[in-house]
């Protein structure tokens, strides 16, 4: 194993003008699983660990800390097989699960922070979406961070008077509370009746509204009840899983059902964009005009939503991602476009729901930025991606945790300033199996201070 001393003490003493920044080794970490290598030149010390194919694989490094207190880490990697991702879990439990972009340089990204205690720990990378080579990780203490910069402007200048509010009252709270959500009306069921407490949110899906899947059966009911939960005083959050137009294989390997995905459906989403005559393109088009009216219903009722299309776009693994950044972020200007400026659709906070820089379609079409992040048994404050969300806008927007596998920590998201507006727990297992979140935790979230619940917003819309 690697030790060594964070000069957090000596620094202060001292009154040092510039952070310390120690550099771990990987090959001299605790191995399991994964090999040094040094065929890959550019690496620093004597190597770098390669391997991460198996998911026992993994790298510890133990670091002794004088005091606690937040430290940045980053990882020096090279990602020649794609596009990956790791986790970081500090001592056993929580962590970050960390994006690693292909590329075949030696290259360093930010990996959250880690709150070490003062003594012994350790910080140990696990695989995740293997195959990566890992060089070295670095340690730095964290800046203090100062006031957020968040703007409450919604970026529809004709926002309705819900809109405005929804968005001015989750930039009142941001920092200081986090909303509980869930997806899913029979989930969100589920935890008022096991956990004792009702989420702030309820997440829905605009998934069975169009063409494609309704001339096959499908129908949803979940408008209604975005509706009904409005009235109890709540807040409604939409997805749309977009099941693609044309072109589903409606198979054995890939029903119809699974059309939103990019391995279900030879819809090309460039070919559909290059020009507004072809056929594809008017398919679209006509699903964004059949979405407009559940919108307008909601809109009628007096719903605010926080609406969040072409989600998790930069997975690639929906049809909307498959082609890479620019035509994902076309379709996204046209949808706020159609809705916004034929549609008159003026109830919407618009939620861009991808990391990536070269993904984000600009500030002037975003409201809230958000990610969505699975990781079983890891309940940490999802830093790394929380820090990536803070940079991607300058920290000029509210940042949600759309989606979630794990609920997380409230006193971690507190003492790692990890300031997620809302959670929102996928539906079925993920809330209700026992093996991602377990009911002891579950009740012990929803009654932190921290948290807030649907008893605990009524009358949100008069807070702000």
């Amino acid at each position: 194993m690697v030790s060594l001393t964070l000069l957090n003490a000596l620094a202060v003493c001292a009154g040092l003008a510039n952070a310390q920044t120690t550099t771990l080794q990987a090959e001299s970490a605790t191995l399991s699983g994964v090999t040094v290598a040094t065929a890959v030149a550019g690496y620093s010390g004597t190597g770098y660990i390669e391997g991460f194919d198996t998911s026992t694989d993994a790298i510890k490094f133990t670091v002794n800390a004088i005091t606690s207190q937040l430290y940045d880490l980053k990882i020096i990697y090279n990602g020649p097989y794609g596009d990956k991702y790791t986790s970081v879990v500090l001592n056993g439990a929580g962590g970050s699960q960390v994006s690693l972009p292909a590329t075949t340089a030696w290259t360093t990204v930010p990996a959250g922070q880690v709150l070490p205690n003062a003594g012994s720990n350790t910080i140990e990378i696990q695989n995740n979406w293997g195959w990566y080579l890992i060089d070295a990780i670095t340690l730095s203490p964290s800046a203090k961070r100062g006031p957020h910069q968040i703007t409450t402007t919604p970026v529809n200048p004709k926002a309705n008077t819900g809109a405005k509010t929804l968005l001015k009252y989750l930039g009142s709270i941001y920092g200081k509370n986090i909303l509980s959500g869930q997806q899913d009306q029979a989930s969100l069921d589920w935890v008022t009746t096991n956990v004792g407490k009702t989420p702030a949110i309820l997440g829905s899906d605009l998934m069975d509204y169009t063409e494609s899947r309704i001339s096959r059966g499908a129908s949803s009911t979940d408008v209604d009840k975005a509706i009904a939960f409005a009235a109890k005083g709540g807040i409604i959050a939409f997805c749309w899983h977009w099941g693609a137009p044309v072109g589903l294989y409606d198979n054995s390997s890939q029903p119809w059902y699974s059309g939103f995905y990019t391995a279900a459906t030879d819809f090309n989403i460039s070919t559909a964009l290059a020009d507004t005559s072809n056929a594809n393109y008017t398919l679209l088009i006509k699903d964004i005009d059949t979405i407009a009216l559940q919108l307008k219903k909601l809109e009628s009722a007096g719903v605010p939503v926080l609406f969040r299309p072409l989600h998790e776009a930069e997975g690639g693994w929906f049809w909307w991602g498959a082609q890479g950044p620019e035509p994902a972020k076309k379709l996204y200007r046209i949808l706020f476009d159609r809705l916004t400026n034929h549609h008159g659709i003026n109830n919407l906070v618009w939620m861009w729901n991808s990391v990536a820089a070269s993904w984000y379609p600009g500030n002037d079409v975003v409201d809230i930025v958000s990610a969505d992040t699975y990781s079983q048994g890891d309940h940490g404050p999802i830093s790394a991606t929380y820090n990536n969300l803070l940079a991607l806008t300058n920290d000029t927007k509210i940042i949600a945790a759309a989606e979630i596998g794990s609920v997380m920590d409230p006193a971690q998201l507190q003492a790692y300033q990890a300031d997620w507006v809302y959670f929102c727990v996928w539906s079925g297992d993920f809330i209700s199996g026992g093996s991602w979140n377990s009911l002891d935790l579950l009740k012990s979230v929803y009654s932190s201070d921290y948290v807030l619940t649907l008893d605990e917003i009524q009358g949100w819309k008069n807070r702000t």
